[in-house]
C-alpha cells in the first residue's frame, strides 16, 4: 500500500509541475530526460530482472524512431529486384507511432532468436554488433532515411480536444505531459510483467539459470518474451524522441545513449521498479543544474565522482540502499519503543 501511495504521489506531482514551474526550458530537459527514463526502464526490463547486458539497446530506441518518422512523413525507394519503386504515404501520427513500437518489437524478436544462443561476452558483442549495423543502414541507405542529412519537418503527435478537434502536441506542455503519460505507462506495464509469473521466472534465470532449467522454465522462452518487450518500450522511447525533436539523423544509434541507459539502471538500482526512474532524474538532470555554475570541465568531473560514490558507497544502487535505510531506521524506532510499552502493561 505504502509503494503504491508514493507512486501516486510521485505521478500526481510530476503532472503538476507544469502548474507550479511553467518555464519552458525547464519543462524541455525534463522531457528530454524522460525519454531516456523509459528508454532506461525498458533496457532494466533485461539487464535488471534477466541479467542480461544490452549494449546495443539504442537499436530499438533508432528502429522506433526511425519507423514513426519514414511512415508518419510517406517515403518512396527502389528495393532489390523491383523495377517501379515502392511509395508508401504519409500515415496518421498516432498509426506511425505504434508502427514504430510494432517494428522494434519484432526485431528484438529476432534480435533475441539469435543472440540467446550464446551468452556473456558472446551476447555482449552479437547486441553491440546489431546496433552498429542499424547505425550504417541509416547512415548509408540514402534513398531511404536521407542519410547525415537527417529526416526533418517530422510531424508531432496529436490529440483530440473537445470544441477544438485535433490539436498538435508541440507545446513545451504538452509535450511534457505526453512523455510523463507514456512513462507512467511504461512503468505500469514493466510492473505487471514482474509481479506476473512471467516475472517470477525472469527473476529465477537471473538469480540461477541452472537450477530454472532444471525446474522446467523455459530459458530461452522467457528470456525471448523479456527482449520483446524491452524493445518496444524503447521503440516508444524513439517514437517519442523523433516527434518531439522533429528531427533525426543517424546520431540517434549513437553508443552513448546506451551507456546513458545502463548509468540510468545500474546507479538508479538494477531490478528495481523505482531504480531507472530515479537514475535517470539524478543524472540526466545533473548537467543542467550544473549548467552556468561551473565550467563544462568541472561539470564532467563532478558527473564522473558522484558516479563512482554512488557505486562504491551503494554498490546496488540508490533505490535499494534508501530502503535498507529507511527499514533500519524502522527497525530502530520500534526497538526504542519496545520497552516503553512494557513498562506500560506492567
Amino acid at each position: 500500500m505504502k509503494k503504491k501511495i508514493t507512486f501516486l504521489v510521485s505521478v500526481l506531482a510530476l503532472a503538476l509541475l507544469p502548474l507550479v514551474w511553467p518555464d519552458p526550458y525547464l519543462l524541455s530537459v525534463v522531457a528530454s530526460v524522460g525519454i531516456f527514463v523509459i528508454a532506461a526502464i525498458s533496457l532494466n526490463l533485461l539487464l535488471g530482472y534477466t541479467g542480461q547486458l544490452s549494449l546495443g539497446h539504442v537499436a530499438f530506441f533508432g528502429l522506433g524512431a526511425y519507423t514513426t518518422s519514414l511512415l508518419s512523413l510517406g517515403f518512396d525507394v527502389t528495393l532489390w529486384g523491383m523495377t517501379e519503386p515502392l511509395v508508401v504515404t504519409a500515415k496518421p501520427v498516432w498509426l506511425s507511432f505504434a508502427c514504430g513500437i510494432l517494428f522494434a518489437a519484432i526485431a528484438g524478436w529476432l534480435l533475441g532468436k539469435l543472440a540467446f544462443r550464446v551468452r556473456g561476452a558472446y551476447f555482449v558483442i552479437v547486441t553491440i554488433s546489431f546496433a552498429q549495423v542499424m547505425r550504417m543502414v541509416s547512415l548509408n541507405w540514402v534513398d531511404l532515411t536521407e542519410g547525415p542529412m537527417a529526416l526533418n519537418n517530422i510531424p508531432a503527435l496529436t490529440m483530440w480536444v473537445p470544441g477544438e478537434g485535433v490539436i498538435d502536441l508541440a507545446s513545451k506542455v504538452s509535450t511534457y505531459w505526453l512523455v510523463l503519460a507514456v512513462a507512467v505507462l511504461s512503468y505500469l506495464l514493466v510492473a505487471a510483467i514482474v509481479h506476473s509469473r512471467i516475472g517470477r521466472a525472469m527473476i529465477a534465470l537471473r538469480e540461477n539459470e541452472t537450477l530454472a532449467r532444471s525446474v522446467g522454465i523455459r530459458v530461452t522462452h522467457y528470456l525471448g518474451i523479456a527482449t520483446i518487450f524491452a524493445a518496444g518500450i524503447a521503440g516508444a522511447a524513439g517514437g517519442l524522441y523523433a516527434h518531439t525533436v522533429r528531427i533525426i539523423d543517424p546520431d540517434v544509434f549513437m553508443f552513448m545513449f546506451t551507456i546513458m541507459m545502463v548509468i540510468m539502471v545500474i546507479v538508479g538500482g538494477k531490478g528495481t521498479l523505482a531504480g531507472p526512474v530515479v537514475g535517470g532524474l539524478l543524472f540526466g538532470l545533473l548537467p543542467e543544474v550544473l549548467r552556468g555554475v561551473v565550467s563544462p570541465e568541472i561539470q564532467w568531473m563532478i558527473y564522473g565522482v558522484l558516479m563512482i560514490a554512488v557505486l562504491v558507497f551503494m554498490p546496488k544502487g540508490v533505490v535499494p540502499s534508501a530502503g535498507n535505510l529507511l527499514r533500519r531506521y524502522s527497525a530502530k524506532s520500534m526497538s526504542e519503543q519496545t520497552p516503553v510499552v512494557r513498562r506500560k502493561i506492567a
